[in-house]
This record gives structure tokens, C-alpha cells and sequence, in this order.
């Protein structure tokens, strides 16, 4: 998540409830536990949110040892160092954990097997947590778009600048989930855990409505449409098979949201509210 602790920081301070401190790795290399102690002994957070990470899948298929260094290793550094100050940890994990074959979607109780080295490293930095903290949240999401940063919805975007053609992948299913969402319900989460409530562990979350990347796209460029002209004449289907990409991904990203409702009374909110949303913030904010 490319400036994931920037994003969230701002979006939360916006909501006006903490006060957010977001350190770069300037600020605080993860992979340093005497930097990351040093920095939590100057700042006395009340909970860390690790958005640290390498999290392109296709990156970490490239380079695994740098992906276990920043996904695992980070994780085991930060949770040993909260465990120390006894401070909560909100970890962020991902859909990638599990292998996409159950169609129905995912639940926390689920087997996990990931299918390349992205979903190994964040796996094997959630056993990580578990094993050193106590007090944490596991938070994993799916297919995070956001108006700043590398990802998936300004991708396409640049694409259908340049492009009058364009495909997208018609087989693979998930939920997207907007950076402004996720902070939202982090901030959910922060304030039930500061009146008391005593339910850490491991939770999914990610928008309302399953669709796929193709139909993603269809809604993105609509949504794009009504402040740019853009290039693209079509979008066309294709199998995931015909779309090679170097890591593997899940055929089916669904994650069910039952136990975080129940545990935090979180409700999922559709993804096209917050798609819309986001291309309003977007607009607003870039000169085209």
C-alpha cells in the first residue's frame, strides 16, 4: 500500500477524533527494532497501525526475501516492540492469504494457503503477531483503491488515457475497498477498543458488492467520465489465463464481514458509494 500510513493518518486526523502520527521510513525504519523503539518512546502512541509493507504481489514475486523482510520480519519487529510498551497493534493483512478457491468467499476461521510470496509474507508476519501480542487487531482487506499512492483505480485511469482499448479481467472476484472506508473502520475499531471492549484477533472487512476487475474498471471510468474526456472507447473481457501476471492471484477474493459486525457493529458500505467518493476527491485535487 504505497503511502498507506500518509493516507490513513490524514484521513483519520480529518475525522477528528486522535491525533495521527504517520513516520515514513525516514522516520522509522521497521526493519530496525531500536529505531522503531526509539521512535514509540518519543512519540507514546496509545495504538500502532503497521501500513508498512511491500505489497505488490508481482514485486514480491520478483524479490521474496524483501517481501518476507518488509511483510514478516517488520511485523515480528514492530509486535515485539508493542508487546514491550504494551501498546495495541492494528495489523493490516490482505485477501491474498488465502488460495481463491472457495467461491463463496472467506471467513477468519478458513484455512490459509497462499498462492505466491506476497500472501506467504503477510501470513507469516500475522503468525508473528499473534504470537508476540496479545493485544492486537488482524485487519485484512481486499482490492484497496485510493485517489493518491500506486494502485489499482489510478492505474487504470492513466490506462484509459493512452488507451482506446482496453481489457480487464472478467474471472476473478472480489470486493473493493476504498482507503477512506478502511480508515473508517480502523477508527471504529480504535474507539471500541479505548471504552473497553475486549475483542482483539483476526478480521476481514472490504466494500459491499462482489464484483470483478472488469466490472471495476466499467465503474471507474464511468465514474471518471463525468470530470475528464478520456481515451478509451472499450473495455473488453478476458480470462486470467490469457492475462499473465508474474504472482498468481486468488480466483476469488470475497471476504465475509459476519464476525466483524458482531465483534464491532461494522457494517460494510457499497464500494460504488466510495468509488464515487473518491473520483469527487480526486478531481478536485489534480489539474489535468
Amino acid at each position: 500500500m504505497v503511502n498507506q500510513a500518509q493516507r490513513l493518518s490524514g484521513l483519520l486526523n480529518r475525522m477528528l477524533f486522535f491525533s495521527v502520527v504517520a513516520l515514513n521510513r525516514k522516520l522509522m525504519d521497521v526493519t530496525q527494532p531500536a529505531k522503531i523503539v526509539a521512535a514509540l518512546d518519543k512519540h507514546l502512541p496509545d495504538y500502532v497501525i503497521n501500513c508498512a509493507g511491500l505489497n505488490s504481489a508481482d514485486r514480491a514475486e520478483r524479490d521474496p526475501q524483501r517481501a518476507m523482510l518488509l511483510n514478516a520480519e517488520a511485523a515480528r519487529n514492530l509486535a515485539q516492540a508493542c508487546g514491550d510498551l504494551s501498546i495495541p497493534l492494528i495489523q493490516l493483512s490482505t485477501d491474498y492469504v488465502f488460495d481463491g478457491h472457495y467461491a463463496s468467499g472467506y471467513t477468519e476461521e478458513d484455512d490459509t494457503r497462499p498462492l505466491g510470496a506476497y500472501g506467504e509474507s503477510k501470513l507469516q508476519g500475522e503468525a508473528y503477531v499473534r504470537q508476540l501480542l496479545p493485544q492486537h487487531i488482524i485487519l485484512r482487506t481486499s482490492w484497496l483503491f485510493s485517489d493518491r499512492g500506486d494502485n489499482f483505480m489510478l492505474r487504470l485511469l492513466a490506462e484509459a488515457r493512452e488507451h482506446s482499448l482496453m481489457h480487464a479481467v472478467d474471472d476473478r472476484r472480489g470486493c473493493p475497498t476504498s482507503a477512506f472506508d478502511l480508515a473508517r473502520v480502523v477508527l471504529s475499531i480504535i474507539k471500541q477498543l479505548s471504552c473497553g471492549a475486549d475483542a482483539w484477533g483476526t478480521y476481514h472487512y472490504c466494500g459491499a458488492e462482489v464484483t470483478t476487475r472488469y466490472g471495476f474498471s466499467e465503474a471507474v471510468i464511468a465514474a471518471a467520465r463525468q470530470y475528464e474526456d478520456l481515451k478509451v472507447d472499450s473495455i473488453q473481457p478476458v480470462a486470467s489465463k490469457d492475462y499473465v501476471t508474474e504472482a498468481q492471484r486468488p480466483a476469488t477474493s470475497v471476504l465475509k464481514c459476519g464476525k466483524i459486525l458482531n465483534a464491532f457493529g461494522i457494517r460494510q458500505r457499497p464500494w460504488r458509494i466510495e468509488l464515487q467518493r473518491l473520483i469527487r476527491e480526486y478531481y478536485g485535487q489534480v489539474r489535468l
